[in-house]
């Protein structure tokens, strides 16, 4: 029998879903103005954008109380 999904889980993959999602909507709508990244260095822009879903999946995870273990 498969153990339930704990629901800091589901909140973080939701987050994490989300997070990225709204940063792909946001990239595509300010495709030619590279203004949002524009001062930091061009090899750190990646990395950047990739901290903004993994803030929303951490904040998602850590804001959820556990689910009890019996």
């Amino acid at each position: 029998m498969a153990a339930p999904v704990e629901k800091k889980v589901t909140w973080a993959a939701l987050g994490a879903y989300l997070g990225s999602t709204g940063l792909l909507a946001i990239l595509t709508a300010v495709q030619g103005d590279a203004g949002l990244v524009a001062p930091l260095p061009e090899p750190a822009e990646p990395f950047a954008l990739a901290l903004i879903p993994a803030a929303i999946t951490f904040a998602a995870g850590w804001k959820t109380k556990y689910t009890p273990r019996v």
